[in-house]
């Protein structure tokens, strides 16, 4: 292969990046109205019960001539700049209540007025949110018994989630959940987690306390208008509480069959008046999943610890800082084979650290800075006892004001800065050349939401992003929301987005076997979407979301004809294109106030093909590796005795892999998960969860690895 020019950019110092850093962090949040203030942020909470369904007035973003005059914020202004931030928003809670006890003893009604943020990067009630989105509470994360985010990401009706070892998960929304999947963007708390190598997630690096989760916001269809290039068919963003909400001491540990064992804690505080802080660690070890039948093991446990803080300075209503950051250190058994020997690891690691300011401006104006340094590093076994490693170091930040052009009239906009240093170190077998690569991202975006009349919104923006593959990439949008009737909204939308290069598309190498395209184009999408949300009574709502999806320039496998046994080497390009749709339903109903029942379908349908005068050896049925129909079902039921009872079904469709058009690869299969637990005195919980107890295991992907049957029992304290 010859190695691809890299394009000479200027030259990046770290220090100078972040002493410039600390500078805005600690001398802009001075200045307001020409006046010097003290950097220390306090929230006003306001009620989480909405008196007003509209978007607009409950995000107070509209002054009044008497806040225009005045110099301190109203409450609701300061609470929306501090919101505003794309990573720090939880669902307000009134004060004298936690933020899981809200969540817990909401009412359906209540639940559609939580504040997302993920479709227009400020806060609006769930039920007026223009798009596909599910909400997965903290509450409902706890009673799933759910140990891990992908194991949490399964309550997200909009996603296929698909685990095929004991670490190693498969998750996307709207088809392409296939090796090495790049069309979902994934944030927490604000940064971003992908891998440069293949533009997707390391999911078995991605953990937290789950306790401390607010809240994951997981948005099916492309959202690159706002949050850039490779949130091409989704978005989720993972939020975690606030300081203030996590007071006070917690513990939990617990063991099982499969989650042998683990344990975790949480201790929060106050440095200062209204400044909080948290420190959390937890630990778990995983056992290996099954072969053959369940006859054999597929030898892939996994262990990981992590542990970190974060600090929420509310001191001043006009101001909000936070401090936050982790370090992890996870391992993960391989299984043996060729001349790979038993006990051989592949080991993931890292630690990363955040700030943002956020500042209340006026009643119509607020914005945010923010910036984080994310370290990661991964290396596995790669045989005749090499290493093949990768260690990426992320600079990233992010800038967003908000303000309101007229009553009718609300603009967001924003700035971005990128510059990631990766190293690879290479083996025989698989090599990335450059091996040392260094890229930068600038970023701009607009979006302007426009009042047409009472009950129409028009919604219409742009993101344009300069990467060093391609140079300037556009990504606009156009989002219709139409107010049928009270708590019934129709929206439609038009959107581009795109999937910029990665290593694997350029720089790879495998020797008479693969080689990258230097010359490889960002991935496109134009996407068409209209759906309806409504709360139909008080004890019942329900979404429905359609899409149809064109794609274009999609990466294709090449063979060189003639080339060695006839087809070898195997060039990478963009050789496919192709179209999906589908719909979305999802439905929730309040039987009494301590039982809620929930129910979902997905419905995908794939067209993927070779361009003409393209060639590709799977001929586009790698792509289409997915479930044309998902159905879940659960429900949510406290009992006498302070039990809870919390059973989870789900069906997958069978799924036709690559090569093969007739016979699955993965089987069509159905499971159950259930929790039941008990508070027998204020702060502790005991509980046992069982995981896929229908069979003794099954094959959710393609590897081949059985998933099997689990029960752990847990034991958690707060105090």
């Amino acid at each position: 292969m010859t190695e691809r020019t890299v394009k000479t950019a200027p030259q990046f110092n770290p220090t100078t990046f972040v002493m410039f850093s600390i500078f805005l962090f600690s001398v802009l949040p001075g200045f307001s109205n020409g006046q010097t203030q003290a950097l220390s942020p306090t929230l006003s909470p306001i009620a989480t019960e909405n008196t007003n369904p509209s978007s607009q007035e409950s995000t107070s973003t509209t002054a009044t001539p008497e806040a225009s005059t005045n110099p301190t914020p109203s409450p609701a202004a300061a609470e929306n700049a501090n919101l505003s931030s794309q990573a720090t928003l939880s669902p307000t809670v009134t004060p004298e209540r936690s933020t899981q006890t809200e969540m817990k003893e909401m009412s359906l009604e209540e639940l559609m007025n939580v504040d997302v943020t993920s479709v227009s990067r400020k806060p609006e009630p769930y039920e007026e949110a223009p798009a596909s989105i599910d909400v997965i509470t903290n509450d409902e994360i706890i009673r799933s018994g759910a140990s891990s985010i992908p194991e949490a990401l399964r309550l997200a009706d909009n996603l296929e989630v698909e685990q095929d070892s004991s670490s190693g998960w498969n998750i996307s929304a709207r088809g392409f959940n296939v090796d090495l999947a790049n069309k979902l963007l994934v944030m927490i708390d604000g940064r971003t987690v992908y891998t440069p190598l293949y533009s997707g997630v390391y999911w078995n690096a991605q953990d937290y306390l789950l306790e401390d989760i607010d809240r994951i916001e997981v948005v099916s269809g492309p959202g690159g208008t706002l949050w850039g290039a490779n949130a091409v068919n989704g978005v989720i963003n993972i939020l975690s509480k606030d300081a203030k909400d996590t007071q006070g001491a917690y513990v939990e540990t617990g063991s099982g069959t499969q989650l042998q064992d683990f344990a975790g804690a949480r201790y929060g505080g106050t440095l200062a008046p209204d400044v909080y802080y948290r420190f959390y660690a937890k630990y778990f070890n995983e056992g290996a999943e099954t072969l053959s039948g369940g006859v054999s093991s597929a030898q892939d446990a996994w262990n990981m610890g992590q542990g970190g803080f974060r600090i929420d300075d509310e001191a001043d209503p006009r101001d909000k800082f936070t401090l936050q950051g982790d370090l992890y250190n996870s391992f993960l058994d391989v299984t043996p084979g060729g001349d790979i020997p038993a006990g051989s690891q592949e080991n993931f690691a890292g630690g990363n650290v955040l700030g943002r300011w956020s500042r209340v401006i006026s009643d119509d104006s607020n914005m945010s800075l923010q910036l984080y340094f994310d370290r990661t590093y991964a290396d596995e076994p790669a045989g005749a006892g090499t290493t093949f490693g990768d260690a990426l170091d992320t600079y990233d930040l992010d800038f967003q004001h908000h303000f309101s052009l007229d009553a009718g009239n609300q603009l967001t906009w924003g700035l971005g800065y990128r510059f990631t240093h990766d190293v690879v170190q290479n083996v025989a077998a698989l090599s990335f050349l450059p091996a040392t690569l260094d890229q930068q991202l600038f970023s701009v975006f607009a979006q302007d939401e426009i009042e047409l009349g009472s009950d129409l919104f028009l919604t219409a923006g742009s993101k344009v992003e300069h990467n060093d593959y391609t140079g300037f990439e556009f990504e606009p949008s156009a989002r219709l929301k139409w107010d049928l009737a009270d708590k019934q909204m129709l929206w439609a939308a038009v959107s581009r987005a795109v999937r910029m290069p990665s290593r694997i598309d350029t720089d790879v190498s495998i020797p008479f076997t693969l080689e990258g395209d230097s010359d490889f184009l960002s991935e496109t999408l134009v996407a068409y979407e209209l759906g309806y949300r409504a709360q139909l009574t008080g004890e019942w709502a329900a979404s429905l979301s359609t899409f149809f999806n064109n794609y274009d320039d999609l990466r294709s496998l090449s063979p060189t004809p003639g080339g060695l046994l006839g087809y070898l080497p195997i060039t990478i390009a963009n050789g496919l294109a192709g179209q999906t749709g589908g719909a979305e339903l999802t439905t929730d109903y309040q039987v009494l106030e301590g039982w809620r029942l929930h129910a979902g379908y997905d419905l995908l349908l794939e067209n993927i093909w070779v361009k003409p005068g393209q060639t590709d050896i799977d001929n586009g049925l790698e792509d289409t590796a997915d479930p044309k129909n998902q159905v879940f079902l659960r429900s949510s039921m406290d009992l006498p005795g302070n039990l809870e009872f919390d059973p989870a079904f789900r069906w997958v469709d069978a799924i036709y892999g690559s090569g093969n058009a007739n016979a699955p690869t993965v089987p069509a299969y159905a499971e159950l998960d259930a929790r039941l637990g008990w508070r027998p005195v204020k702060g502790l919980e005991l509980s046992v969860t069982g995981q896929n107890l229908l069979q003794p295991y099954h094959i959710e992907y393609g590897s081949g690895e059985e998933i099997a049957r689990s029960v752990y029992g847990k034991i958690s304290c707060e105090f």
